[in-house]
């Protein structure tokens, strides 16, 4: 068990000292192949309940800790409450790992910090927004919004929403549910094509040959809602998962991104789909490129967004927003989206979507962009998936949306 807490240790490290992604913390840490999924486990629950064990320890210490130690806190205290690991087995541990990284003179405070909580655990009974915060582990900003934007009832069940799930999106010509029957997978029908819910899927050598891929039912749903044609451009690509879907519809594809290395993830997307209409541009899609000028049959502008509906599976957010990040996101995704606007053909289409369930991000910068721009006209949309019908364009939220908390809209150029 050391080892593990010792990978989960130098992972998590990675994220709260050095400011990484856990993905690409996972990516750069060598860690025992034994206990990976333990491991994954404990980081991703870890940051996911950030908030809640940074409460917890607060109250147990007369004084925040260093960050190293505070790590390992987490950890031991992640594993009694969350994974109802045998207390004595954690304190020891934690005891051990601490040793075993050259600060012994500390593994007297953290026995103790951790033994007081298994004696005398920490009531969270804070009240208001900030006791939803401390309960659900969401920064207290968002829980604001969150409140304002659905209200307390709505607010706290899309926060209760605790556990991600799996989604298969099968190749074109691929019979997905007879594939999942032969493997002896269970598996759930969604409303979409060749889409199904899936428990206990391991990667197999089918993922790189383009049977199948993972994609959020977010994503689908927001391909389901672009209708097809000639000539699309997704401005804002990478990693590629909806260039790809959305190739099936169009004869042609331009799929768009600022970074390089992000460029070449949806080539790699691309090729390993064997998806021969896909071309990716390196560009910064809030700058304007004459040559786009009403090219496009149709544009989807999936936004640089918070990405608060995607919290579950990518944790690390809860540490990396803030009020003026969203100030900043929100000045970017006008910005693009008042300059890829113009690359739509008159009676093309141009759809604004994100992963986020903050109205500011989402149906507010919608309401903006027509006020702004007389030269388009919003469409209505609807979905199979359970989604909130707003004043423009559908809402998916965790809590109804099969754990999916993303946005879209579809506006018509008229002229």
């Amino acid at each position: 068990m050391v080892i593990t807490f010792y990978d989960s240790y130098n992972i998590l490290n990675k994220v709260y000292g050095e400011k990484a992604f856990v993905k690409q913390a996972f990516l750069d840490t060598p860690i025992r192949e034994a206990s990976r999924a333990q491991t994954t486990k404990i980081c991703y629950g870890v940051l996911d309940k950030d908030i809640t064990l940074e409460y917890i320890i607060s109250k147990l210490c007369l004084k925040m800790p260093k960050q190293k130690i505070k790590v390992i806190l987490k950890i031991g205290l992640y594993s009694i409450i969350y994974l109802n690991t045998p207390p004595y087995l954690v304190t020891d541990t934690c005891v051990e790992l601490i040793k075993k990284l050259g600060k012994g003179g500390t593994s007297g405070f953290v026995n103790a910090i951790l033994r007081n909580y298994v004696r005398n655990g920490v009531n969270l009974d804070e009240k208001g927004n900030l006791g939803l915060s401390i309960k659900y582990s969401y920064p207290l900003f968002v829980v604001n919004e969150l409140v304002k934007d659905y209200g307390l009832e709505m607010a706290e069940s899309i926060m209760s929403e605790d556990f991600s799930r799996t989604f298969l999106t099968f190749n074109e010509g691929e019979n997905g549910e007879e594939y999942l029957k032969n493997v002896n997978k269970e598996y759930q029908r969604t409303p979409f094509s060749n889409c199904f819910e899936v428990k206990n899927f391991k990667m197999n050598e089918d993922f790189y040959n383009g049977t199948y891929t993972f994609q959020s039912i977010g994503s689908v749903a927001i391909c389901n809602v672009v209708e097809g044609g000639g000539k699309l451009l997704d401005a804002c690509a990478a990693p590629g998962g909806k260039s790809v879907l959305l190739s099936n519809k169009f004869e042609s594809v331009t799929a768009c991104e600022l970074h390089e290395h992000r460029a070449e993830l949806i080539n790699s997307y691309a090729k390993r789909m064997n998806k021969q209409n896909i071309t990716v541009k390196c560009m910064d899609s809030s700058i304007y490129l004459s040559e786009y000028d009403s090219a496009f049959d149709a544009v989807l502008c999936d936004a640089p967004c918070s990405g608060l509906g995607v919290i579950k599976d990518n944790p690390d957010i809860k540490l990396n927003r803030d009020k003026n990040s969203l100030n900043e996101l929100n000045a970017l995704q006008t910005k693009i989206l008042n300059n890829v606007c113009k690359y739509v053909k008159v009676g093309g289409s141009l759809y604004y979507s994100t992963c986020s369930i903050l109205k500011r991000e989402n149906v507010q910068i919608a309401l903006k962009f027509l006020k702004d721009n007389q030269n388009f006209k919003m469409e209505e949309i609807a979905s199979p998936l359970a989604n909130i019908k707003q004043d423009v364009g559908l809402q998916f939220l965790p809590n109804l949306s099969s754990g999916a908390g993303f946005y879209v809209a579809k506006f018509k150029r008229i002229k």
